[in-house]
């Protein structure tokens, strides 16, 4: 009988996932802020403390693996599916300088002051560092991704059983760039790479629905992930404003993510009714950002002031169950362990 492999050798790209949920829940506190005053920031700070323990642990642990697993991140690379999350690690990034921005960015220098010669401290410049590390990072994650597509149908390229949800994450996650990006002075960046983001959204929900219409839904192991569906609008909805856009378009991004919601809603029961995995985190994200955009839009005696905490609290509510399944899934080994998704052709190393 062959000796089982080491927990460690499992630890794949997808375990970042934790982090952009609770990054994103940190930014939805945040947002209830002008509602909920003093309860809602130390929520925030709580959320944010923990996605950023989460990352570093993650980002050793995954270390540590690349020197005793090298296969294994070779195997995450070639995988159909897994490719995609290796974009979670620079989205992470870009999450954490956000929240970072939004918990701390009152005592930044802004722009002006630092063209006339004023020096940030070293929290910004920190901040502005690991931004600008995630969003390079994430353009190059993006082209490597979608460098397979020039194969066509061929094996390993764009292939209908490959498409799925995950590929939101490294071609949709530029949405996000602006968020602390425009607040550490690099509106011009952040608009362009907001583009990329809001150019390659509709391109890739397009190949979805065709793969929907020919192939049928994915694995039942990825069906949480359909909830990513709500994460392009949701986002859109908050970075767009501070690119100058008009109050609108943050309705009309919400419009479009709830419609996503109740959707994706219809799925509920096959994403619930199977066994926790780490592709359950799949849905904290999209939800976060939801309520953030929700909060956003609110203003006091409104229905959105209402359904905003709402929102928020049932959110909260979902990763309190998520962390709950990670904790039992680690203490009884059935996280860190084979997950077969699906049989479907490689997309070779890159």
């Amino acid at each position: 009988m062959a000796p089982a492999a080491p927990p460690l050798q499992f630890l794949s790209p997808a375990w970042f996932s934790i982090v952009l949920g609770f990054a994103g829940l940190s930014l939805a506190w945040h947002r209830a802020m002008p509602l909920m005053g003093e309860a809602a920031e130390a929520l925030a700070l709580a959320c944010g403390g923990v996605a950023l323990l989460v990352f570093v642990a993650l980002a050793a642990a995954s270390v540590l693996r690349l020197q005793r697993h090298p296969g294994a991140w070779r195997d995450d690379r070639a995988h159909p599916v897994r490719h995609a999350f290796i974009a979670a690690i620079p989205v992470a990034l870009i999450l954490l300088a956000t929240v970072s921005t939004a918990l701390f960015g009152s005592t930044f220098v802004p722009p002006e002051a630092r063209r006339s010669g004023v020096s940030p401290g070293w929290l910004q410049q920190v901040t502005g560092a690991v931004w600008g590390l995630g969003a390079l990072s994430l353009i190059g994650v993006c082209v490597w991704v979608m460098r397979r597509w020039w194969l066509g149908n061929r094996a390993g390229g764009l292939q209908w059983q490959v498409l799925t949800p995950v590929l939101f994450i490294p071609v949709v996650g530029h949405v996000l760039v602006p968020l602390a990006g425009v607040p550490l002075g690099h509106a011009q960046w952040s608009a362009a790479q907001f583009g990329i983001g809001l150019l390659l959204w509709p391109v890739v929900l397009t190949l979805l629905l065709v793969r929907l219409a020919t192939q049928g839904l994915w694995p039942e192991r990825l069906m949480p992930s359909t909830m990513i569906l709500v994460a392009p609008p949701a986002v859109i909805g908050v970075s767009a404003p501070l690119l100058g856009a008009p109050e609108l378009l943050g309705w009309t991004s919400w419009g479009i993510a709830l419609f996503m919601l109740l959707w994706v809603g219809g799925l509920l029961r096959r994403m619930t009714g199977q066994a926790f995995t780490i592709g359950h985190w799949a849905v904290s994200f999209p939800l976060a950002a939801l309520a953030a955009l929700t909060l956003s839009l609110a203003r006091p005696g409104d229905l959105m002031a209402v359904l905003g905490p709402l929102l928020l609290a049932f959110t909260s509510v979902v990763f309190v169950g998520l962390t709950l399944g990670t904790v039992r899934g680690l203490r009884q080994g059935t996280l860190l362990a084979p997950e077969p998704i699906a049989t479907l052709l490689p997309v070779g190393p890159g």
